[in-house]
Order: structure tokens, then C-alpha cells, then sequence
């Protein structure tokens, strides 16, 4: 950054502020940051240097600008981009072989680690999410704010299982729009699938909230070059059947 050395200072203060209230969970993830003219006002600075240290922790991956709404905090560190930049030269099959573990983990512990105040969240993702199209959009956008998969991953409780799973969910939705990840579900069994899952954790029944997460996210994203064959119950759903699991318990 260009400058007076007092300029200098301002940005790197402007900065450091931003990121500590990131990072001790004042501001936490998904919430809203303050708008500018008050961080100008708390830190003292202009438009210029608030701007500048929000462009620069949006590229670490710690903040993400939605216009006419605001910034939101996507992570506390920058370990989900780092994460990204790595898993970027990885097969993307094995990346979504990654994802899979992450959700059926998050849903594991989201099941005995939800908080009322975030059943209700998820409640409310869930209704949101049911309405044709606009479902399919949501599942391929599991890092925005409140949404259903991002939600549970926060439910979980474990911070690092969030950072991991907003860098594995970055390289597949820059895959998806690449056209290389696509949705291979329908509106309809999404809706039945997240509310199986929302089921088991009101429930708090982590038997149930891992196999109906696994079912889910074995038949949500695939690879366009597997589409040909791809059917709603892949061979690792099939085995979870046989291995015991009743779907008519989460009234799937």
C-alpha cells in the first residue's frame, strides 16, 4: 500500500482491527460487520483505508461483500483459503469425496452440539430452501450465509471444521460454475433429503443425522463426466441401506 507513512499506519490499525474482532468471534461467522460510515467512526479513518482492509480480507477469505446488503464474516481465518489454493491442483472427485466427510462430521456433532437459537436457524433455512429452483441454487451454495449446509457446519461447534469446509466448498462452487461439479438431484428428493437431516438433529440422533447426510451428499453434486450414469442411490448409499440404515425413520 502507497503513502504517507502515517497513511501506512492507519491501514495496517484498520486492518488489525478488522481481523481481531473476526478472529475473536465479536463479529462471528455469517453475522453482518458494521456498515462503513460507522467503522469509519470506531476506527477513525477514511472511506479509502475501510474499504482497502475489507477488499484485503475478503481475498484472505475472512470477509464476503453481497451488494445492497453488506459484508459478512465467511471465516475467522485465513486457513479455508489457503485450503483452496491447495486443494485447487487435487481430482475433484476427491474432492468431493472430502466434502462428504465434512458434512456427514458436521452433522454428527451439529446433532449434539446445536444450540435452540440455531435449530431455529436451521428451521427457517429449511423453509426458505423449499420452492423449486431456487433449492437446487441454495445446496450448490452451501458457503453463503445462513444457508441449510453452512448452518450445520456452524452447529457443529468446531471452528476448524468450518474453515475446511469453506475451502473445500470454494473450489467446487468455482468447479460448478465452470460447469464441472453439477447438482444431481431434484428439487423435490433435496427438500426430502434436508429434512430427513434436520429431523436427526432436532432429534439429536447422530446415527441418523450421518446416514442422512451421507445419502444426501452422495446424490447432490457429482462430476458432469459421471452424469450419464448417476442415479439417486450410488453404490455408497446402497451399502448404508444394507448395513442397517431405515430410511423410514427420518421419513425420507
Amino acid at each position: 500500500m502507497t503513502g504517507s507513512p502515517r497513511g501506512s499506519q492507519k491501514a495496517r490499525d484498520t486492518l488489525e482491527y478488522l481481523r481481531d474482532n473476526i478472529s475473536s468471534g465479536a463479529w462471528a461467522v455469517g453475522d453482518l460487520i458494521p456498515k462503513e460510515p460507522e467503522l469509519m467512526e470506531l476506527i477513525g479513518v477514511g472511506k479509502s483505508t475501510v474499504r482497502e482492509a475489507v477488499r484485503s480480507l475478503a481475498t484472505f477469505g475472512m470477509l464476503q461483500t453481497v451488494p445492497g446488503v453488506g459484508t459478512f464474516v465467511r471465516a475467522r481465518t485465513p486457513v479455508s483459503t489457503i485450503l483452496t489454493e491447495f486443494l485447487v491442483d487435487h481430482d475433484l472427485e476427491e474432492v468431493l469425496v472430502y466434502r462428504r466427510s465434512l458434512e456427514i462430521e458436521a452433522a454428527q456433532h451439529a446433532a449434539v452440539n446445536r444450540s435452540e437459537e440455531q435449530l431455529v436457524l436451521l428451521r427457517d433455512a429449511f423453509a426458505r430452501s423449499h420452492g423449486g429452483a431456487a433449492a437446487i441454487d441454495r445446496c450448490d451454495q452451501s458457503s453463503t450465509p445462513g444457508s441449510f449446509h453452512l448452518l450445520i457446519v456452524e452447529a457443529s461447534g468446531s471452528k476448524l471444521l468450518l474453515d475446511l469446509y469453506l475451502g473445500v466448498i470454494s473450489v467446487l462452487q468455482k468447479a460448478s460454475a465452470d460447469g464441472r461439479v453439477i447438482l444431481g438431484t431434484t428439487p423435490e428428493t433435496m427438500h426430502l433429503d434436508h429434512e430427513a437431516v434436520l429431523k436427526a438433529i432436532e432429534a439429536r440422533d447422530v446415527r441418523n443425522a450421518a446416514h442422512s447426510m451421507a445419502l444426501h451428499v452422495d446424490r447432490d453434486l457429482g462430476l458432469r463426466t459421471d452424469m450419464l450414469e448417476f442415479s439417486p442411490q450410488t453404490e455408497r448409499a446402497t451399502s448404508l441401506i444394507d448395513a442397517g440404515y431405515d430410511p423410514g425413520q427420518s421419513e425420507l
